[in-house]
């Protein structure tokens, strides 16, 4: 288990997201266009999803290994997983916020750098741009139930 101070975490929080604010676009080799890092990837490392904080070691190992995101998605010249499906998203139209059912896909990015085994998630609402959603830490399995610990392989809500 890993172990931090209530320091260590807003140190980690804080310089992640100064890191996260400055990093703007990234070209990705594979998708041949510029992945964007915007307000919502940013919040989805903070929750789970809207209104659900993640928890607070969740966040510590995102925001430690969020300056990985961008090596990765700048040298990746495959894909490990896709997914298309259909999610209700919140979309700005004539001034409005509409929950609206949308065409949504994910696209998967795994690699081991510095020791470090990470899943890194693009996402893409209706053909629109693609923009970082989030960083998954690999913590490996549990050995009872064989499930993986802390995420659970759901792109929406890792």
């Amino acid at each position: 288990m890993i172990e931090f101070t209530e320091q260590q975490f807003k140190d980690a929080k804080e310089k992640g997201e100064e890191l996260y604010k400055t990093i703007g676009e990234v070209a990705c080799p594979f998708l041949k266009e510029k992945v964007s890092f915007g307000a919502q990837g940013l919040e989805h490392l903070k929750f789970k999803r809207r209104g659900k904080a993640r928890l607070e070691k969740d966040q510590y190992m995102r925001f430690k290994l969020l300056h990985l995101a961008p090596e990765i998605l700048k040298s990746s010249h495959t894909l490990q997983g896709i997914l298309a499906t259909k999610k209700f998203e919140r979309v700005r139209t004539n001034n409005r916020t509409e929950t609206v059912l949308k065409l949504v896909t994910y696209y998967e990015f795994i690699a081991v750098l510095r020791r470090n085994r990470v899943r890194i998630i693009v996402k893409q609402i209706d053909g629109g741009q693609k923009y970082f959603w989030s960083i998954v830490p690999f913590w490996g399995m549990n050995e009872e139930t064989m499930t993986r610990l802390l995420h659970d392989g759901v792109p929406e809500d890792d």
